[in-house]
């Protein structure tokens, strides 16, 4: 019925502006194209206010446009990854662990690099002596064991690794040379002992253009921001979340 009624109610204006002079068909024509510019004002209003601001709801941006609406989405970027040597599967398994395994580590490297550089500060800045250098390392070393000593222990032996060698490319320094300058060189050599009983080598320099140039290609990825759309375009799905807590100095 409403539907027969709209009809209706358009062959009545077609009729009506048929009768009246070309002038005044003009201005009801402006009118009619003033009130649907409103129209369409308001309902762009409406979905403005009704539509949440938070993308990760279920909800697509809407513009209506002459009475038209158009739905509009963001559609990340995917990496299309070159050839690799022989192009065999055993290497792209590889690969594809270390970027699971980057995803992972990489935010404590950061982290860590971001630590060293608040107690180098404040080393720097106050020329502690060696009992006041000693309780500082101490209490940060307890903040550090408090906050991630959990997520250590769950990392795997190559996460481990992996992990050494991203603190080495930030810190400019290695695991054995950063236990040694903070703490000891007894505490280096024991800790040295225990890395090679799991076959890992705390003296290990990091080497991007080498041995690290698949690494070094994550990082470079990370620090642009197109390291999410990497992952996606690796396992399609978003990479985890690390939350790195503040370490008070």
């Amino acid at each position: 019925m409403l539907k027969k009624s709209i009809h209706i109610l358009v062959a009545v204006l077609a009729l009506v502006l048929a009768s009246v002079p070309a002038g005044a068909q003009n201005h009801v024509r402006r009118a009619m194209e003033k009130a649907r510019e409103r129209q369409e004002a308001m309902a762009r209003k409406q979905v403005n206010e009704e539509q949440p601001n938070n993308q990760g709801a279920g909800y697509l941006r809407m513009v209506v446009e002459n009475g038209d609406t158009t739905y509009l989405d963001k559609i990340p970027p995917i990496w299309i990854l070159g050839k690799r040597g022989a192009q065999d599967e055993k290497s792209w398994r590889e690969y594809y662990r270390l970027v699971w395994r980057f995803a992972r580590v990489y935010p404590y490297a950061e982290g860590a690099a971001d630590v060293q550089r608040q107690v180098d500060s404040v080393l720097s800045a106050n020329n502690y002596g060696a009992i006041k250098k000693d309780r500082l390392i101490s209490d940060v070393q307890k903040q550090l064991f408090k906050s991630y000593e959990g997520a250590f222990r769950q990392m795997s032996i190559s996460q481990g690794a992996l992990l050494m060698k991203l603190i080495d490319r930030e810190t400019g320094m290695s695991s054995y040379s950063i236990i040694k300058e903070y703490k000891s060189g007894a505490a280096a050599g024991f800790w040295q002992v225990v890395a090679k009983m799991f076959d890992n080598d705390l003296k290990s320099q990091y080497d991007p253009e080498g041995a690290d140039r698949d690494i070094e290609m994550l990082v470079q990825a990370w620090k642009a921001g197109e390291f999410p759309a990497l992952y996606w375009s690796v396992f399609w799905e978003e990479p985890p979340q690390i939350t790195i807590n503040k370490i008070r100095i």
